[in-house]
């Protein structure tokens, strides 16, 4: 089982560093490039870069009042969250259909209840 993961690209887990600004503001975000690949997919989707990507999720999350004490965990948990939407037939697998073009309240009514389905 393990070999699916030791024995991946392990250029996948190593880290690089993205300088970007957010608000006027200079700031630096390391994740591994897994991450990158993927935030990139993502923002190429809806027609952004990946700065204009994280500096929309940054907002967003400010709007909703989410704490973001830790940025780069949150955006590791937005690349994770993207490839199980895919798995779970809830985002298309057509890269060529934007990410905004999906009924988002739909999609977390449905993950809402699976979720209350599985604790109880």
């Amino acid at each position: 089982m393990c070999e699916l993961f030791i024995k991946a690209d392990a250029s996948q887990w190593q880290s690089r560093t993205h300088s970007l600004r957010i608000d006027g503001v200079a700031t630096s975000i390391r994740i591994e490039n897994h991450f990158w690949d993927t935030l990139t997919e993502i923002g190429q989707r809806d027609g952004m870069t990946v700065a204009q990507l994280i500096t929309r999720l940054w907002h967003e999350a400010m709007d909703a009042d989410h704490d973001l004490g830790n940025f780069t965990s949150f955006l590791r948990v937005c690349c994770a969250r993207y490839h199980a939407l895919i798995t779970a037939g809830e985002i298309s697998q057509d890269l060529n259909i934007p990410i905004a073009d999906h009924a988002a309240r739909e999609i977390l009514a449905r993950e809402t209840a699976r979720r209350n389905t599985i604790m109880n």
